[in-house]
């Protein structure tokens, strides 16, 4: 560098405070909106579900589909009883019988001998395994599902019903079992699904089966 090129030692002082005073202020601003960024999240995945308590009278209309979504209403849950060992009520009219924390034990699709899809007090980070008995009514086929629980975050989901903050959980099932003509079940079946406090239900599932393709589950409305 030439000596004429150097500036002085005032200017240079002035430029370098300047300087320092502008990084300050971009390094306050990012600081500040780096943690209201990570705040947020943070506040939505400490928060805990307890068990809801259901009503008599209580109704769900849901939607289930395949290949074409739709968003008309082909299921719907209606609660005709509440005591300590669960909750009775009607699916299109059949039986349907869930244990206190909203498991199916029955409906006209199935019987489960000790389903844990839902497991309270719900935390993002819990992890649950579980073995269950079933019997798919339609064909007759029955055996065990041996399934691993994961709740992997809460977040707003938008379904027909409207947006709702739910908690996103994922079901890992191997699947064995024997239909009446003898036939071997043996599956992996990935079933990924949203709980929402607010309407005391799980209000999306999409399940992945190799042996029935996706299924997807909707919730259209709910009428506490």
């Amino acid at each position: 560098m030439w000596p004429a090129e150097l500036p002085n030692s005032a200017l240079l002082t002035d430029v370098f405070t300047r300087t320092l005073g502008a990084m300050v202020g971009v390094i306050s601003s990012w600081r500040t909106l780096v943690g209201v960024a990570l705040l947020a999240p943070l506040q939505l995945s400490a928060q805990t579900a307890e068990r809801p308590e259901l009503r008599p009278g209580e109704r769900w209309r849901f939607v289930e589909y395949q290949t074409v979504p739709s968003t008309q209403p082909n299921r719907e849950w209606i609660i005709t009883r509440a005591d300590a060992n669960g909750f009775e009520g009607t699916e299109n009219g059949e039986p349907l019988r869930l244990d206190r924390e909203l498991n199916a034990l029955e409906s006209p699709r199935g019987r489960y001998s000790a389903p844990r899809l839902l497991r309270f007090p719900i935390s993002v980070g819990d992890e649950w395994r579980y073995e269950s008995d079933w019997l798919f009514k339609a064909t007759g086929s029955s055996g065990t599902s041996t399934v691993r629980v994961q709740v992997l975050a809460f977040e707003s989901i938008t379904v027909p019903a409207g947006s709702l903050d739910a908690y996103r959980l994922v079901a890992r099932a191997h699947v064995l079992g024997k239909s009446p003509k003898g036939s071997l079940i043996d599956a992996e079946v990935v079933t990924t699904y949203w709980y929402a406090p607010s309407a005391r239900a799980v209000v999306r599932s999409i399940t992945h089966n190799p042996y029935v393709g996706t299924t997807t589950v909707e919730l259209i409305a709910h009428e506490p």
